[in-house]
């Protein structure tokens, strides 16, 4: 597996960026973050101590289900669905459909690394 690189912007940097990137008036550098989280906050979220054991638990499970990874984790099959999706929306795991339509969740990294600027201006520079 291989690292993530993730960074922290605003949405509204995330938008203007985008835009740019659309109208071919900016092209992302070569090793720059490919995820952005809207906060230090959110990231600590999604990458709690429970959902990093929730991670660890996939890659030694390889849970076939969403239901079997519930059980064998003993969380509520509601909230792990929800954790997963954002998970999933930030690309640190995919939701590949198995047998029956049943998601199969997938690690895809083996780490991130967070690329977090110093001064405001550094990151406004990279936008």
């Amino acid at each position: 597996m291989k690292a993530l690189k993730v960074g922290i912007m605003s949405y509204e940097e995330m938008k203007k960026r985008n835009i740019a990137i659309a109208r071919g008036e900016y092209t992302p550098k070569r090793g720059e973050p490919k995820v952005f989280f809207p906060s230090f906050e959110a990231l600590a979220g999604v990458l709690s101590e429970n959902n990093r054991a929730l991670l660890q638990l996939i890659v030694d499970s390889q849970p076939e289900s969403m239901s079997e990874l519930a059980t064998i984790s003993g969380r509520k099959t509601a909230s792990l669905s929800r954790t997963l999706k954002s998970m999933a929306g930030y690309g640190l795991i995919s939701l590949e459909k198995g047998p029956g339509g049943k998601l199969r969740p997938h690690v895809e990294y083996s780490n991130i690394v967070l690329d977090l600027p110093i001064a405001r201006k550094q990151m406004e520079a990279a936008v």
